[in-house]
């Protein structure tokens, strides 16, 4: 089998010792960082995306391959960084003020860094000034808020109108999930998009990143 699609595979499989070691020997064997990213990690990770969204896989297992991700992603960043090769723009997240909930936002944040972003997580009981202010300080492309308890969803309307106030809103777009949250919900504050899982979540970054509506 091909380097590349047992990088893939082993990531799927969510096995966090095979990944890092194959993707050594990727690079050992003169294939380019970018390829490993793209055709290995970034590939398996897209089959993981697709399974969960479609009940084939579920959280744990994500996870797992999540880990993967990260161990695999430890060998090769500083080559990507060396060689030059462009990220698809920068995303701040983190879960609102008042939510210490973050099992999902760290997940997203994991799945978006395989999809080639920067991420700036800001952690949990994050203001709205702070993402704001962040998504300004790091020139970031996207702010994604997350929450699981309805008393603190009003804050993503904060965020929205914030950026709003600051004239950014047409520069930084916005998107908001959480168990509560519906697509409704978003329309409603003004948010750019929703996403139901980290999967969808992920969908939707990449089309505020590259401008689409």
């Amino acid at each position: 089998m091909d380097i590349l699609k047992q990088i893939a595979q082993r990531l799927e499989e969510g096995d966090d010792a095979a990944v890092p070691r194959l993707v050594g020997e990727a690079l050992e064997a003169g294939i380019a960082p970018k390829a490993v990213l793209d055709d290995g990690l970034i590939a398996g990770m897209n089959v993981v995306g697709e399974k969960f969204r479609v009940h084939d896989l579920f959280l744990p297992d994500v996870l797992l391959a999540a880990r993967a991700m990260t161990a695999g992603m430890e060998v090769l960043r500083p080559l990507l960084s060396r060689a030059g090769v462009p990220s698809r723009g920068r995303v701040v997240i983190g879960s609102v003020q008042g939510d210490l909930h973050d099992i999902g936002k760290n997940l997203v944040g994991i799945m978006l860094r395989g999809a080639g972003f920067e991420v700036i997580d800001l952690g949990n009981d994050v203001a709205a000034a702070a993402f704001v202010e962040a998504a300004r300080s790091h020139d970031a492309r996207v702010i994604g808020m997350s929450a699981l308890l309805t008393t603190t969803m009003p804050v993503m309307k904060e965020v929205v109108d914030l950026l709003q106030r600051e004239n950014l809103s047409g520069r930084v777009k916005t998107i908001v999930g959480g168990a509560p949250l519906s697509r409704e919900f978003a329309g409603e504050i003004g948010a750019d998009a929703y996403g139901y899982d980290c999967a969808q979540a992920v969908e939707k970054v990449k089309e505020l990143a590259a401008g689409s509506p």
